[in-house]
């Protein structure tokens, strides 16, 4: 996952999780919120467009009627009926808009036209007249939203939309009973189906109005029994009890104008209530809305301040984890690169007067105080890093301890041995000078060569404990001298081949580190190659830098490319790190490395392999450890630093300049 390999990365991946179930929760939220609205929203405009529809079904429901007096005979409705008629097309113009009007205007009332010009002629039919009337007053009511909207969440809605719903259907009633009586009472009798017809009108009019009282509001009901209790709506009952009377067929004498005007009266009252009812929905639906509209504000606002303070907690949360971490890091990091280090050097270097108590300067500071400020595991892990950099300058102040025992040890050591061999070499000089016996001088001799070579092991031991001087040398010595004095040091001596050596001399104060230096070069190609096989010596000038090149060559089993590199490497750096790292068996290096190091700046040694096998080691040594030559004009020029490249190529150059010169090697010895 990404960023889940740092600290910060698996906050964020913790936080993010229950932010998106935060978000998610609340996007349910606000989209239900969101539905409400658009349902508060619809139900307003379909109030509204309800009570545009039942405006014209009003008035096509006084055109029906005004047409059914007029078709039995009652000629007074004429100009009323043209006014109905204006309003009917001036409503219906309104609503052309709207898809489903237009529907039931080119499907139910294409023949208004031909209908109202018909009455008009007087040959219309009375019945077939209602009934076109009647069809389309009916199909708007199809199509009115109220009439199909569904159940809302909210009670006091839905219960608004139903009690409209069941008002238009008991106005739909009674202007039908209105028609329908206009014409029986115009023509004085029923006649046909009129009597049933009126039947199922009143019934489903109380029908209607009975389910109305069961969903409106008490005032809704007081205002709809106000419309009852009119004189014109008791006028109105007084002419539906005559009617019901005349079962029979019998002659009704009523005057159709006085029940038209009773009757529109108490159409106009319940339409009036509808009206109301229909202002109180809308009212209801503009509420909800508008509380829709605060719910859906008020929750995407709170959803995004949540979200907000949860991400501002976050990065918080994050930031105090991650800032004293880094802290830690950076700390650590200095303890580890410069302030262990530091305290470690100025332990090594305090004077050896109590090695096992820490010096006052070494003393590690105190733990940062950002850390010790932030989390309690991480001012833990801050006190924890203190104690361990105290533990490891107190260990570090005990090995340097140690080292500086181990160290004087071995110098105490060198030098007594040193001493004795000093001692011990006198002493057979003085014997070799008072032995006239062959066999016993040449004991003498061999007794000689190893107590030098003693004093070279005890000088080394002394190089490695750093405290060797070099011997002190007067005068400066020539090149094949040192690498006499060189061979005398190592044991199989009769194995070394002294080869073409160019003269060259050699200041007083390097001649015997450049000898001892080359004891160990010779020693170690003499220990790895075969009894049989010789190791040769050779010397060359380079004049082009100034350098005086020696190179020990052996034919024995080399080196692996890696110990060649060690090696090269060990020369370079001979410090205590390296004297700690190095096997014991590589100590002749560190020897070398330290000598070469004491000789100065420009000093190299290097190995490589020899051709036909075996290995070669090269020692380059500057200009500025060469004395001049006795003669003036063989002095060497001025000093320049040599390029490990170009004593390689010098000494093969030199080599093949020896080989050229010189046919039979000279063997070297020393007495």
């Amino acid at each position: 996952m990404p960023g889940w390999r740092s600290i910060r990365g698996r906050v964020a991946v913790v936080i993010t999780v229950p932010i998106c179930l935060l978000l998610a929760v609340a996007g349910v939220a606000v989209h239900g919120r969101a539905e409400a609205l658009d349902d508060a929203r619809t139900t307003r405009a379909e109030v509204g467009l309800s009570l545009r529809i039942q405006a014209l079904v009003h008035q096509l429901q006084r055109e029906r009627g005004l047409t059914n007096g007029l078709l039995g005979g009652e000629e007074e409705f004429r100009p009323p009926l043209a006014a109905t008629r204006k309003r009917v097309d001036t409503a219906l113009g309104a609503l052309r808009s709207q898809s489903a009007v237009e529907d039931v205007v080119q499907r139910d009332m294409r023949h208004l036209a031909a209908v109202r010009a018909a009455a008009d002629k007087g040959t219309a039919d009375p019945a077939k007249t209602l009934t076109f009337y009647t069809t389309a007053i009916g199909a708007l009511n199809t199509v009115d939203p109220v009439a199909a909207t569904a159940t809302r969440a909210d009670a006091q809605l839905s219960n608004g939309l139903a009690a409209l719903r069941e008002l238009a259907a008991a106005t739909e009633s009674v202007a039908l009973e209105r028609g329908l009586l206009n014409g029986v009472f115009a023509e004085g009798a029923f006649h046909g189906h009129a009597y049933i017809d009126f039947t199922e009108v009143r019934a489903e009019r109380v029908a209607a109005l009975a389910r109305f009282r069961q969903v409106a509001t008490a005032p809704q009901r007081t205002a709809m029994d106000k419309a009852f209790a009119t004189a014109d709506a008791q006028r109105a009952t007084a002419y539906e009890n005559q009617a019901e009377g005349a079962v029979d067929g019998s002659a009704l004498h009523a005057d159709a104008g006085t029940w038209w005007d009773v009757m529109t009266v108490l159409v106009d009252d319940l339409y009036a209530v509808q009206q109301s009812v229909g202002d109180d929905v809308r009212h209801r639906a503009d509420r909800l809305s508008h509380n829709a509209e605060l719910g859906l504000v008020a929750y995407v606002g709170a959803a995004t301040l949540i979200a907000v303070l949860v991400a501002g907690l976050a990065a918080f949360a994050s930031r105090s984890l991650t800032r004293p971490l880094h802290t830690l890091a950076e700390a650590a990091h200095d303890v580890a690169t410069h302030r262990l280090p530091a305290t470690v050097a100025r332990i090594q270097q305090s004077p050896p007067d109590d090695p096992e108590l820490l010096p006052p300067e070494s003393a590690p500071d105190d733990p940062d105080k950002r850390l010790l400020g932030g989390a309690a595991e991480i001012a833990a892990v801050a006190n924890s890093l203190h104690e361990v950099e105290r533990t490891a300058v107190h260990l570090a102040a005990q090995q340097a301890g140690l080292r500086r025992n181990t160290t004087e040890s071995f110098a105490n050591l060198g030098r007594r041995n040193q001493n004795l061999v000093r001692r011990q070499l006198g002493l057979i000089t003085r014997l070799e000078r008072q032995e006239l016996d062959p066999d016993a001088l040449g004991e003498l001799f061999e007794l000689d060569h190893l107590a030098t070579r003693m004093r070279r092991n005890a000088e080394s031991l002394l190089v490695l404990a750093g405290q060797n001087p070099p011997r002190p040398t007067a005068a400066p010595v020539g090149a094949l001298e040192v690498v006499q004095s060189a061979v005398a040091e190592v044991e199989q001596y009769r194995r070394v081949m002294i080869a073409t050596v160019d003269p060259v001399r050699v200041r007083g104060h390097a001649v015997a580190d450049v000898a001892h230096l080359l004891a160990e070069l010779i020693e170690n190609g003499l220990n790895f190659s075969p009894p049989t096989e010789p190791v040769q010596v050779h010397g060359w000038y380079d004049a082009e830098d100034d350098t005086y090149s020696f190179a020990v060559v052996d034919h024995g089993v080399g080196m692996s490319e890696a110990d060649k590199q060690r090696a090269n490497a060990r020369f370079c750096d001979s410090g205590e790190e390296a004297l700690l790292a190095t096997p014991t068996r590589f100590l002749g290096h560190l020897v070398v490395g330290r000598l070469a190091q004491r000789l100065g700046e420009g000093t190299q040694v290097h190995l490589f392999d020899t051709t036909g096998g075996g290995l070669s080691a090269l020692l380059a040594l500057p200009g500025r450890l060469l004395a001049p030559a006795e003669d003036p004009s063989s002095t060497p020029p001025p000093p320049a630093k040599p390029a490990v490249s170009a004593l390689l190529n010098g000494f093969r150059a030199g080599v093949a300049r020896g080989e050229a010169r010189t046919t039979q090697a000279t063997q070297g010895a020393s007495s």
